[in-house]
């Protein structure tokens, strides 16, 4: 058994997972953490924001100090879609390894789809149907779905912080993910699985769940039904009525519904109206890859 933690810079949250993986691939989480730092708030121009940047790396102080609690061999820090794009990425990598020590890779579109597919592998029992995994982040959305073996990805730069942002219309947003679902819907997809913020936000809500309930969401069938009711509630309900809504974040209030918005689009444009959900993510597949890898 190897101990790993895996630290996630996302657009939206900032997350933690600490496991002991052994030589099958088996996961055993020993920790997680979950915080909302927005780190990709207000990034029109290009540029992550100072503020941002500081509540980013003071978390990131907290889960080292959680990390070395455990006694993890390997620290995997990794950054997605908002240190991508950003214009200040290595002022930004910079200043974390300087404040933290730490040397963050920044993955591609193609490599956070690949993780997050062999994380949903990991924990969710799928009856060996090939499933499409989308992962819709606050920046991006990442499609992955395997081809006679082979794994097939695609990247859309637009998920539930940037979309909200730029105030995207439906009819924007679908032209966004044309491209990107007309390839996935060519190889005909049975099952999606959905993995993200907002998906298990998404299954949290239709049931109503008070205190989120990983058991509970996880594996969750969320119905295209539900995801609409969930839209039509948000609709009629201003911010702070939001905020009290049981199974929602309350610092996810301001971007559930464009997230909702894009779960809606995928699901109806690839004519599928389940969406299985899983908690078991990119985190997970980098924990699986990088524990017994050298360097």
């Amino acid at each position: 058994m190897n101990r790993v933690a895996v630290i996630d810079l996302g657009t939206n949250s900032t997350r933690l997972l600490v496991a002991e993986v052994d030589k099958n691939g088996q996961v055993q989480v020993l920790e997680k953490k979950q915080a909302i730092t927005r780190l990709g708030e207000g990034m029109a121009g290009g540029h992550l924001r100072l503020k941002a940047i500081e509540r980013t790396i003071t978390l990131v102080k907290d889960y080292l100090n959680i990390s070395r609690f455990w006694q993890a061999e390997k620290i995997i820090p990794v950054a997605t879609s908002a240190v991508r794009d950003a214009v200040n990425q290595a002022d930004f990598l910079a200043l974390m390894r300087q404040k933290t020590g730490l040397k963050v890779q920044v993955l591609s579109g193609q490599e956070e789809a690949r993780y997050s597919y062999s994380g949903v592998l990991t924990g969710l029992p799928l009856s060996g149907v090939a499933p499409v995994v989308v992962d819709i982040g606050g920046g991006s959305t990442e499609f992955s779905w395997k081809i006679k073996k082979e794994l097939s990805s695609a990247s859309v730069q637009a998920g539930a912080v940037r979309m909200t942002e730029n105030a995207s219309s439906d009819e924007e947003i679908k032209h966004i993910f044309t491209p990107a679902l007309k390839e996935v819907r060519r190889d005909l997809p049975q099952i999606l699985v959905g993995v993200g913020g907002t998906v298990t936000a998404l299954a949290a809500m239709a049931q109503k769940l008070k205190e989120y309930d990983s058991n509970k969401v996880h594996g969750y069938t969320l119905f295209l039904k539900q995801v609409e009711q969930i839209l039509i509630t948000l609709k009629n309900l201003g911010l702070e009525e939001r905020r009290a809504l049981p199974g929602l974040q309350p610092e996810r209030a301001d971007i559930i519904e464009t997230g909702g918005r894009i779960v809606r689009i995928v699901m109806e444009d690839l004519g599928l109206n389940t969406l299985k959900v899983s908690e078991t993510d990119l985190l997970y597949g980098l924990a699986q890859e990088k524990a017994f890898s050298v360097g």
